[in-house]
């Protein structure tokens, strides 16, 4: 019924019984009780497809080529027969400690290095729903660049996080932002907690804090200082953070901070969590045993790498038990996901209360830069005199925060419009017509975040530059920020995005793959559908 890769659901229960409840899964390798079923109320599908054998074989020895011919070109610049153009010692200084670890840069040397050309494009252009790409060429194999002076109009720009449309340069969030330009000036010149606080500020922490459904929030001039300055304020020695192992790197840098201890879960797998909370809660602190002071878990809304949602529910059900805190990342997904627009909670319909620390980023979904933390008052209080974020930062700029508060009133419907479901619609559109072409994705249903796995690692400079010839802007990713045989494109889906632009990707995609050879998958359609059978018409089959 199902193919017998990481895309199947782990059933250890019964192999039917989870069509049987009110919310369906498909998980990589993660058991899914029956019980924690009746805590969704939609059915809930993520993609892991199991790399094919033959591909996963080939994506090794692809490495493993590049990695003897890494070492044989080092081997030539040593001797000077290879012109070097890494950065090294001077020899009247090699008795200093090393600056450069040639080691630890071989990966940059010889492999990335070949295929940097997909990655630090400049454009010179609104990144809308299409860009403006400078070209540019390379006479030393990607060391060094030069612009030819042309430009590659009306690209197709699918790697933006610009999910609602809303990074544009005409329309009410731009005349807005021009207006208190006027008024207010482009910048601030002070904390927060001096005389940088200004009444659009505190305007801006009013509406998001309505819009979270919380009684207080904070804004913050970065997206990832809100993570990694705010974190340290709110644990630390004799505290235990549990971070899911794909947690974005600013949350990560923020619990090292903080000095807590930090254990790791699998991804999205609550048997891994539950897990470490019974561990902590049995054993206590090492050595002494004594109770860990806070408990901590971190979690993402959308992992920008899987394109996977959080299991909320559950994570809020095992929080509960265990009488931990939850801090919610969700930078991908405010604006992103629910009925609302409010990300993962309204994405799942739950109590904003039941998370103690809602944090996301404006940089997105917003089209503005920043970030925020929503919840209780006194958690909020306490924030602004113990974030280093909040003291030592300058203010955010003020027509940043016009930005953000405009396009959030959009957003609400308060200012008289309404943004319908246009990004939940082209992304079911754009998942479906990939998933029927044959190419294996990953990741969940709803997410506008979709990761294409390529595998190979001459496929991902080349996936890069096909796409670009057809005029399509697209992020190609591949080790070390994916594991080593799962380098993948991702494509993020924008409300901005016509049907007809869509289609001209979905063709350009379709003809890349198939020069490539990367329609892997061995379904033979689409596995969704299996999620809305009845159990006795999987019975019969």
């Amino acid at each position: 019924l199902l193919h017998p890769g990481k895309a199947t659901a782990g059933l250890n229960y019964c192999p039917f019984k989870s069509f049987c409840f009110s919310y369906s899964t498909v998980f990589q390798n993660q058991d899914v009780p029956p019980s924690n079923c009746s805590l969704y109320k939609k059915p809930f599908l993520e993609y892991y497809e199991e790399t094919p054998l033959l591909v996963a074989v080939l994506t090794y020895m692809g490495y493993g080529i590049l990695t003897i011919f890494g070492y044989l070109r080092d081997f030539l610049r040593h001797w000077n027969i290879e012109k070097c153009h890494v950065a090294r010692e001077r020899e009247e200084q090699k008795d200093f400690v090393p600056l450069y670890q040639d080691f630890e840069n071989f990966y940059t040397r010889n492999l990335y290095m070949r295929i940097r050309d997909n990655w630090n494009r400049p454009i010179c252009s609104v990144p809308g729903a299409k860009m403006d790409v400078m070209e540019r060429v390379s006479h030393d194999y990607n060391w060094t660049f030069e612009h030819t002076g042309k430009v590659v109009k009306d690209v197709i720009n699918m790697g933006s996080y610009n999910y609602l449309g809303f990074a544009e340069n005409t329309g009410a969030c731009a005349d807005a932002a021009v207006e208190c330009t006027k008024k207010y000036g482009a910048g601030v010149s002070s904390t927060r907690s001096e005389i940088g606080n200004l009444d659009i500020h505190e305007e801006l922490e009013q509406l998001v804090a309505r819009f979270l459904g919380v009684e207080s929030s904070m804004a913050f001039g970065m997206g990832f200082a809100t993570n990694s300055m705010n974190i340290p304020a709110l644990t630390g020695k004799g505290c235990l953070i549990l971070s899911d192992e794909l947690n974005h790197a600013s949350l990560v840098l923020g619990a090292r901070l903080s000095g807590s201890t930090i254990r790791v879960f699998k991804h999205n797998n609550m048997q891994s969590l539950e897990k470490l909370l019974r561990d902590a809660i049995v054993n206590g602190q090492p050595r002494t045993h004594r109770p860990w002071k806070k408990i901590l878990i971190l979690v993402e809304g959308i992992y920008s790498m899987e394109g996977s949602i959080v299991r909320l529910p559950e994570v809020i059900a095992l929080k509960k038990r265990y009488k931990a805190y939850l801090y919610l990342d969700e930078a991908h997904s405010i604006g992103a996901l629910g009925p609302n627009g409010r990300g993962v909670v309204d994405y799942f319909g739950l109590d904003p209360k039941d998370v103690d620390i809602m944090m996301g980023t404006f940089t997105k979904s917003f089209g503005a830069a920043g970030g925020y933390i929503g919840g209780k008052k006194e958690l909020i209080d306490y924030l602004r005199w113990h974030s280093h974020s909040a003291l030592y930062a300058t203010s955010m700029s003020p027509p940043v925060a016009q930005q953000i508060i405009t396009s959030m009133k959009i957003i609400m419907g308060e200012d008289g419009t309404t943004l319908g479901s246009q990004l939940s619609e082209n992304t079911t559109y754009f998942r479906r017509k990939l998933h029927e072409m044959g190419f294996i994705l990953y990741g969940n249903d709803d997410s506008p975040v979709v990761p294409l796995m390529l595998y190979m690692p001459a496929k991902i400079g080349a996936f890069g530059r096909e796409m670009l010839k057809r005029n399509i802007g697209t992020v190609v990713v591949g080790f070390p920020a994916t594991p080593i045989i799962e380098s993948r494109a991702r494509f993020c889906v924008s409300a901005a995005h016509t049907r007809e632009m869509l289609d001209t990707a979905l063709q350009a995609i379709s003809e890349v793959g198939d020069l490539l050879q990367l329609k892997y998958s061995r379904h033979e359609q689409p596995l969704p559908s299996l999620a809305w059978m009845s159990e006795e018409s999987l019975l019969q089959d």
